[in-house]
């Protein structure tokens, strides 16, 4: 399998995918302020964003409303608070965790929301309930992802056994997801055209979901659209859980469709990403992230260290060492 395009040519088939509010949210509780998120959905508009992910589709049985920000809970009244119907070409998706949400209850008919898309987030060995929350939410008329998180912890056999379990699926978009920031370029190129060879033969696309912790988020993001992976995610200021996510202001910086704008996201975050480090909100790449992502495990241990603002880092370095694989 060939790369696709080249440095001076644009494909078509991109779709630069915001997910500020849904992955920063894991750094604030959710609690952003009207005004950052209405200032956030004009500064994707203008900068030609095709998708803007405002949070998860949370049940309230599981996570209580007072403990979070709406964009943990995406109820349509708050939707539409910020952006109306949404009557431009942008789309508005949400993310709905298998186990964590009541789509039954919480989701609308399409044709009554102003949603356009459900990411449904699972794990390998929960697959079949991904299936079914996929049809569920196609069946209401949405666009739908599945993101196969810690990918890197999977064995090939089980992924091309989860490939084929959504090609035969309805979903729309299959998304490589480095959740803990583990995986190197020559190993997203080999994943991406696994997916691909898997997702085009039943016409569906391949999406990058890339962490930060090693600093190959944006590195890696690239990696996989020259493979051929259409769905882009990026955060502006790289805002998201740990070490954060592959940053819109490179992403739109490296892409030649003259119909992204940079000037929008440098603005934002001129205007409101500086004000949210000044007040004290902690993300981005530090040795700890550097280190579970080094590790390939899960970033609680390290969003701790943060939290406790230790910088004892060849202790922590040891100390995970005895942790499961």
């Amino acid at each position: 399998m060939e790369r696709k395009g080249n440095l001076m040519t644009y494909r078509p088939d991109i779709k630069v995918f915001d997910a500020t509010i849904r992955d920063g949210g894991l750094v604030n509780s959710f609690r952003f302020s009207d005004e950052f998120v209405k200032a956030l959905y004009l500064a994707n508009l203008r900068a030609g964003v095709d998708y803007m992910e405002f949070g998860y589709l949370a049940s309230t049985d599981i996570f209580k409303e007072e403990d979070f920000g709406d964009w943990k809970f995406c109820k349509e009244a708050s939707l539409r608070r910020i952006m109306g119907n949404n009557e431009t070409d942008m789309k508005i998706a949400v993310m709905a965790d298998v186990g964590r949400c009541n789509l039954e209850r919480d989701l609308l008919p399409k044709e009554e929301s102003v949603i356009d898309m459900v990411r449904i987030a699972t794990y390998i060995h929960t697959m079949p309930a991904a299936i079914e929350m996929i049809e569920y939410c196609h069946s209401l008329g949405y666009e739908t992802t599945c993101n196969i998180m810690a990918v890197s912890k999977a064995n090939t056999a089980d992924i091309e056994v989860a490939l084929e379990m959504l090609c035969d699926s309805s979903v729309d978009v299959i998304y490589l997801v480095d959740s803990y920031g583990s995986l190197f370029p020559e190993q997203i190129q080999r994943l991406t055209k696994l997916y691909l060879e898997h997702a085009e033969a039943s016409g569906k696309k391949v999406g990058m979901h890339a962490h930060n912790n090693q600093q190959l988020a944006f590195a890696n993001t690239i990696e996989a659209c020259s493979m051929g992976a259409s769905y882009l995610d990026a955060t502006i200021g790289s805002m998201g859980r740990g070490a954060g996510n592959c940053a819109m202001e490179l992403l739109l910086g490296f892409l030649k469709n003259p119909k992204y704008n940079i000037t929008p996201v440098l603005k934002f975050y001129e205007d409101y990403i500086l004000k949210l480090r000044e007040q004290g909100e902690v993300w981005g790449y530090d040795i700890q992230y550097l280190l579970t992502g080094k590790m390939n495990l899960h970033p609680s241990s390290a969003i701790a260290f943060t939290a406790d603002k230790r910088t004892d880092y060849a202790e922590f370095y040891h100390s995970i060492f005895d942790m499961e694989a």
